[in-house]
């Protein structure tokens, strides 16, 4: 069954809910994966960044899959390595993607320079730097937006920012929920977008028996129960990864949860709080979640 619901971004653009990951897809897959998902698999939404190395295979991919580009709603982020030269990072992403972007986010609030925090860049800076690129090449660049930032960032983006962010992507799922940062999104109009729905892979969460049990009433994985709780948030998107045809298909099968199914979810994090995505950057450290939520 194809999942067809979609939100609509601060820039009037229509951005599907549900759409392919492929962070730490395998070189060699990521075309393929692509292809099938927009070809097959009913997807619309393709998601990938400059730090992911593959661009260039997902632009492939969607030119094998056929389908028309307009059809089609891509988004890639800028690197940490190039907060002091956004304007070629974009230049490389294009010609690596071969064609627009409809989204841009930077990737993180995290100026980097050989594996170490560049000091001497600030991030904020740098979002202003891509307000001007989006401004002067909206052929190229339909909307801007953000990645990891969490709600003191955000706060502080926003008082010098021009431009609201059209989506903010993070990591969502029951053992980091988010809720005072998702709810903080969706009074700027900001849409947030999930990543890592299941957790990491070989999740603790597809074990858990509150979402094993769930999928059992529903009759499908214990995934698609995971996929379903963001794609059950107003205001937010989710990006399922895979390269296999099966589970590229199956992730596409989004299920109505009910309140009590959602709060049951939801409760997970008071007891079982995790980050898939936690990185420790010589000279950053932590990028200070517990000040960021």
């Amino acid at each position: 069954m194809v999942y067809h619901k979609t939100v609509t971004l601060n820039t009037g653009a229509i951005m599907p809910t549900v759409g392919l990951g492929t962070w730490k897809s395998a070189p060699g897959q990521v075309e393929h994966a692509v292809e099938y998902a927009l070809k097959e698999g009913g997807y619309k939404h393709i998601d990938t960044a400059y730090d992911y190395g593959n661009e260039a295979e997902v632009g492939q991919g969607i030119k094998a899959s056929g389908v028309p580009r307009a059809e089609i709603f891509l988004t890639t982020k800028l690197p940490n390595g190039h907060h002091h030269t956004p304007e070629k990072a974009l230049e490389e992403s294009l010609a690596a993607l071969d064609t627009y972007i409809d989204l841009w986010l930077m990737h993180w609030p995290a100026p980097m320079k050989n594996g170490k925090a560049d000091k001497s860049a600030n991030w904020i800076d740098t979002w202003k730097r891509m307000e001007v690129i989006y401004e002067n090449n909206k052929d190229k660049v339909r909307a801007i937006g953000v990645s990891n930032i969490g709600v003191k960032y955000l706060r502080q983006l926003l008082k010098e920012a021009k431009i609201v962010p059209a989506v903010n992507q993070v990591e969502l799922h029951p053992s980091c929920s988010q809720e005072a940062l998702v709810k903080e999104c969706r009074e700027h109009g900001i849409i947030v977008t999930a990543y890592s729905p299941l957790g990491s892979d070989n999740s603790p969460l597809l074990k858990d028996p509150v979402v094993t049990t769930i999928a059992a009433a529903h009759g499908v994985f214990p995934a698609n129960v995971l996929i379903s709780l963001q794609a059950n948030r107003e205001g937010v998107t989710v990006l399922p990864k895979s390269v296999t045809n099966e589970r590229i298909k199956a992730n596409m099968n989004i299920i109505d949860l009910t309140d009590e199914e959602i709060r049951e979810l939801n409760d997970i994090d008071k007891t079982k709080h995790f980050r898939a995505c936690r990185p420790h950057w010589t000279g950053w450290g932590s990028l200070g979640w517990e000040d960021q939520e």
